[in-house]
């Protein structure tokens, strides 16, 4: 019997459905996989005109063999191929401790594993779980825990050096819950880290402002900046020092052809990162009415000079009540640009939602398909509801085929879920753009009433896992292991100050043994980029920023992950710029994590980068064929060896037994 194929669709390598056989009455078969669907058909139905008599008794001989045969072929593809599936590991990661919420993402204690930055106690402590190898992934430790008073809340968690000790701080703004006037005022604390510890003997705000504030480097000398609006509603920025003080607020130059200031978004998406490719990070900015300024970093008057104003989509309007969420960049169709990302919401209740795409300065509906299903609109929510008070995507390469997907919480009849919009190829009614986003239900069953969920990669192996915060029936974590059916590749780049502090040793003991300290913290805005060629010949860019924002729950990791997908060949270029200048790196091996130190910022060819290489599950299997082969031969010449003792052995008694007639 011969099966010829007449049509085969590719599917979402996450599909959860393990196998699926049909075969209908006029012989078409099709098979359903998490590899794709395939339709074929029988040549029986090609021969039945030219069977005889005995055709009806031949066709039931085949049937059986056809069923059987259909009955064999799940089972095999069960053994070639495995779907990928998100497995629940919430104990081996968070342990018993499942009531933190994620806040913010930093290595705390340098030591090369990512902390997760939690609040607890209805949001009135903050506490640090630290990073591990060994169960739980993410753990308490002594020190790193700082509580308010019942009547302070806290609204947001900013990590980084504010003092430029190499330690990294934690920035935290909290709200008066008392004062029921004005909402977006937020005292300002700094609790001051020494590498192992946090203090929290801090009574007094560093300051008071009006929303959340966005970390940057106005003044480049890798120590945390921070811009928003103070209590007089005046932009500016604080500029912090190493006497843990602020230098000055520096207010923010008005343009000539402006009489005033155009009144800020709060909740605001304003972003740090690089605009025209000049590898100084530039300034982005939300209003009130929608659209947002640019303002560029000038060298000559080492301040922010206004560029231009990015208008809404057409047809999106604030006078008709029309709700846009928070920006993400990310660079959505691997033209090594950045693209501007938008969800809107056209009514009050979210049922008519679309996400728009800026790109090459034109805006693009997208026209996710949602089914059902619809974002949430940020209005009427509680303070409890602190996830949902923004309308906000969070980006990351789950499938690691290089295109970056996207965490959604989404909502039907009440019902809140927390779905992946794969970025998947778009052929027509994108408007124009060839990538558009497809629902991915990969969590399910265990997403029900989860309000957020977050990028996080548990195993630092450079395969993006997801934290999900429920809440019902009580508010609670969960941690879940994206597991890949196939070998894919990726690069992982830190970028980090590289200040040293002659208090942090730098070597410190493991149960493994001793490991290398990285020194210094995350920086917010260094540019990444890369250049590679795929198995196709094709070439491919991709470009992301770190840490680009840092309010209003953005949890950004500090790092960032490029998948590469199955692309084996050495990335041709990767590209770090900051503070006005770049370095290029060139012939990187796949699955490559790097940290890059950016010191001296003025020559970029004394930067330093310390590797570390991830081996490829190809690589590992490699290495057992090849011990497996290499276990074989000797197995066969050990065989062979005793055949031929044993063949001499015998040859021996023979020759002892036989009778020399010479001795007579």
């Amino acid at each position: 019997m011969k099966v010829s194929e007449i049509q085969s669709h590719s599917v979402s390598h996450q599909i959860t459905v393990p196998f699926l056989v049909h075969w209908s009455e006029d012989d078409i078969i099709a098979t359903a996989t998490d590899k794709g669907i395939q339709i074929m058909k029988s040549s029986l139905l090609l021969r039945r005109k030219n069977l005889s008599v005995n055709c009806n008794r031949y066709k039931s001989v085949m049937n059986i063999q056809m069923k059987t045969l259909l009955y064999i072929i799940p089972y095999i593809l069960l053994i070639i191929v495995q779907p990928a599936v998100c497995n629940d590991i919430t104990k081996a990661v968070f342990g018993s401790v499942t009531d933190g919420m994620p806040a913010a993402f930093g290595d705390f204690d340098s030591d090369k594993f990512t902390d997760l930055f939690v609040l607890r106690d209805n949001a009135s402590t903050v506490e640090i779980l630290l990073g591990d190898d060994t169960e739980p992934l993410l753990r308490q430790s002594d020190g790193l825990k700082c509580t308010f008073n019942n009547s302070q809340k806290i609204t947001s968690v900013v990590p980084g050096d504010f003092n430029g000790d190499a330690f990294m701080d934690i920035l935290v703004t909290v709200r008066d819950k008392t004062d029921d006037q004005d909402h977006s005022i937020n005292s300002v604390f700094i609790l001051w880290g020494n590498g192992s510890k946090v203090n929290c003997s801090v009574s007094q705000p560093l300051f008071k402002m009006i929303g959340q504030p966005l970390a940057v480097d106005w003044n480049q000398d890798m120590i945390v900046d921070l811009f928003g609006l103070n209590l007089d509603n005046k932009r500016g920025f604080w500029i912090l020092n190493k006497n843990r003080t602020i230098s000055r607020f520096e207010n923010m130059i008005l343009p000539n052809h402006m009489k005033e200031f155009t009144e800020l978004k709060i909740p605001h998406s304003h972003a740090f990162l690089d605009l025209n490719h000049d590898s100084y990070g530039d300034l982005y900015l939300t209003t009130i009415y929608g659209n947002a300024e640019v303002w560029l970093y000038n060298v000559s008057q080492k301040n922010f000079i206004f560029s231009e104003i990015i208008e809404l989509p057409p047809g999106v309007e604030i006078d008709k009540k029309h709700y846009i969420g928070q920006t993400v960049f990310q660079d959505m169709a691997l033209e090594g640009k950045l693209d501007q990302l938008i969800p809107v919401c056209f009514d009050s209740t979210c049922k008519n939602s679309t996400i728009y795409l800026r790109s090459k300065e034109h805006w693009h509906n997208i026209k996710v398909q949602f089914n059902d299903w619809h974002f949430v609109h940020p209005e009427n929510k509680d303070d409890s509801q602190f996830f949902l008070k923004t309308l906000t995507l969070r980006a990351g390469d789950f499938n690691m085929d290089g295109f970056p997907d996207l965490l959604a919480t989404l909502v039907c009849n009440g019902v809140y879920r927390t779905h992946l919009l794969e970025n998947v190829e778009c052929n027509s009614g994108c408007d124009g753009f060839p990538r558009t986003f497809r629902v991915q239900d990969v969590l399910s069953p265990y997403n029900n009433n989860t309000v957020l969920g977050v990028f996080y990669d548990f195993l630092q192996d450079g395969v993006l896992d997801i934290i999900l915060v429920h809440d019902k029936p009580k508010r609670r974590v969960s941690a879940f292991r994206n597991s890949l059916d196939y070998d894919a590749n990726f690069v992982k780049v830190m970028v980090l100050t590289g200040l040293t502090n002659d208090k942090q040793p730098a070597v410190f003991h493991t149960p493994l043994g001793k490991k290398q300290r990285i020194y210094g913290t995350n920086l917010p805005g260094p540019t990444i980029l890369y250049h590679t060629t795929t198995q196709e010949g094709n070439p491919r860019s991709a470009i992301s920023t770190q840490l680009p924002q840092s309010a209003y729950f953005s949890l950004n990791l500090p790092y960032t992950i490029f998948g590469l997908g199955r692309t084996p060949n050495f990335v041709d270029e990767l590209i770090v710029g900051a503070y006005g200048h770049y370095r290029v790196w060139t012939q990187l091996i796949p699955n490559s994590q790097m940290v890059v130190i950016p010191s001296p910022t003025y020559d970029p060819t004394q930067w330093k980068v310390q590797l570390f290489v991830t081996p490829s599950k190809l690589i590992l299997q490699s290495v057992f064929a090849l011990l497996g082969t290499c276990a074989l031969i000797s197995l066969i010449i050990g065989a062979l060896y005793w055949k031929e003792r044993k063949e001499d052995h015998k040859e021996k008694l023979q020759e002892a037994q036989k009778f020399h007639f010479d001795a007579m």
